[in-house]
């Protein structure tokens, strides 16, 4: 039974790693989704469209965001094959939960400013960033 002991301790060690390495992605993320929208910002910064910008800022580090927390959540459902309590468990599946809404309503709203965002270069044919 001492091997069983040995393969837990190696388990707990690689799903650690594995969580670190998503929660490090996530951050990266993060930081690329500012520079790339300030990078939007700057090189439309001649144009004058304030709400259609604004709706490209926020398509631009809304799907940083969306990728992020897929990557948070990873990490969470990593950390629950190792959560050796029942309280653990609980607050990281609360967490999953949250994230999960969060993601949900995140890529509806943007969706929905994406469709906006296409009949509004349409209609007044101003540039676009692909989705």
């Amino acid at each position: 039974m001492e091997w069983i002991h040995i393969l837990e301790g190696g388990l707990s060690g690689v799903v650690s790693v594995g969580k670190f390495i998503l929660e490090a992605i996530s951050v990266l993320c993060v930081f690329l989704g500012i520079a790339k929208t300030v990078q939007l910002a700057l090189r439309f910064s001649e144009f004058q469209y304030d709400e259609f910008l604004f709706i490209q800022l926020r398509i631009r580090f809304g799907v940083w965001l969306a990728l992020a927390l897929e990557f948070q959540l990873g990490a969470d459902i990593l950390a629950t094959t190792i959560a050796p309590k029942m309280e653990t468990l609980i607050k990281l599946g609360a967490i999953a939960v949250i994230r999960t809404l969060l993601n949900y309503f995140l890529t509806i709203e943007l969706d929905h400013e994406f469709e906006f965002r296409e009949n509004q270069s349409e209609k007044d044919n101003l540039p676009s960033i692909k989705k």
